[in-house]
């Protein structure tokens, strides 16, 4: 049995996620269900797949899942983007936010790979 929270990629996913609900708390109201929701479920669903993916029973699953994860990076890197072009987010903040986006996705992939290749 895997243990989500040990992986790095979890932590960096779930820090990520925080960072990015707290980023959205001053976005506007009229963006209550729209990219604030849309932004947070991005962010949130990086963690959340890792966690699925440790708990499915083939190295395979986990890694699909981790796909999964690394496409809601990138969405949370592009709504990030899209943010800061709307003025809801400020430039170091959507830059930070986004870096660790990227940096996740990169983890993500390395991890995926290992467990591929049955090294993990």
């Amino acid at each position: 049995m895997r243990r989500f929270n040990q992986y790095l990629a979890f932590q960096r996913a779930h820090r990520l996620a925080l960072d990015v609900y707290e980023a959205t708390d001053d976005f506007p109201r009229t963006e209550q269900f729209g990219l604030t929701s849309q932004l947070r479920r991005a962010a949130l669903s990086i963690p959340t797949n890792i966690a699925e993916g440790a708990g499915r029973t083939t190295q395979a699953d986990f890694a699909r899942f981790l796909g999964i994860a690394c496409g809601s990076a990138s969405e949370t890197e592009y709504l990030l983007l899209f943010s800061r072009d709307r003025g809801y987010l400020a430039d170091e903040v959507s830059t930070r936010l986004a870096d660790d986006a990227i940096r996740v996705r990169q983890i993500l992939y390395r991890l995926a790979e290992r467990l591929r290749s049955g090294t993990d």
